[in-house]
């Protein structure tokens, strides 16, 4: 009992300090607001949470544990749909709303070895490993190159696509850097394989 007590308010505490740095960023952030929001004393906060350096780490470090693709796929495909499942959940999961946001302040509170976009690419590599056994991907083909790359690419989307449209065109931009990206790398009857659009990303109703 108590230890589901005390993952609820973690719970909580997690997702009012992604409302918070969503709305704020990093800078404009307050711990006694994060405590209000989740409904919890301060006392609770800083005993998940030692410091607001330590949420924030948190809420970013974890950003690939909650975009977990609808379908199953492997290979090119799982790449391609872990980006589109990650544009389409930004649209509405204010815990990768506050990720994104955060990435613009993480020199702030992120080891230079714990950066967002190595964890990403990481997360990436070995489905590009695996298109490349698969023999999906263009002989010679730079996986680790790749993997910066799409995760440069979908960083620079989302900061656009926020500027420019409040991330409602995201989607859309993602499946736009693939129609770039793949006839560059993938062999043609993989790139031909390869399936976009929401039904990749979103969950069938």
């Amino acid at each position: 009992m108590k230890q589901e007590r005390a993952e609820r308010t973690r719970a909580a505490v997690v997702l009012a300090a992604s409302e918070e740095f969503k709305e704020r960023g990093f800078a404009g952030a307050s711990v006694s607001r994060i405590a209000d929001r989740a409904g919890v004393t301060l006392g609770a906060v800083y005993f998940h949470f030692p410091s607001k350096n330590e949420l924030a780490r948190d809420i970013v470090s974890r950003q690939p544990d909650f975009v977990v693709p609808p379908h199953p796929s492997h290979g090119l495909q799982r790449v391609v749909d872990v980006t589109l499942t990650w544009a389409y959940q930004l649209l509405d999961d204010p815990v990768l709303q506050a990720g994104a946001r955060l990435v613009w302040e993480q020199e702030r509170f992120m080891e230079p070895e714990r950066n967002s976009h190595d964890q990403w690419a990481g997360l990436l590599l070995p489905e590009l490993r695996a298109a490349r056994r698969l023999r999906e991907l263009r002989t010679g083909t730079d996986v680790e190159a790749v993997a910066r790359l799409v995760v440069n690419a979908c960083t620079g989307a989302q900061m656009h696509s926020y500027v420019e449209a409040r991330h409602r065109d995201l989607p859309q931009r993602v499946e736009e850097i693939w129609r770039c990206l793949l006839p560059a790398v993938a062999v043609p009857s993989a790139a031909r394989r390869i399936e976009l659009g929401a039904g990749r990303g979103r969950p069938a109703p």
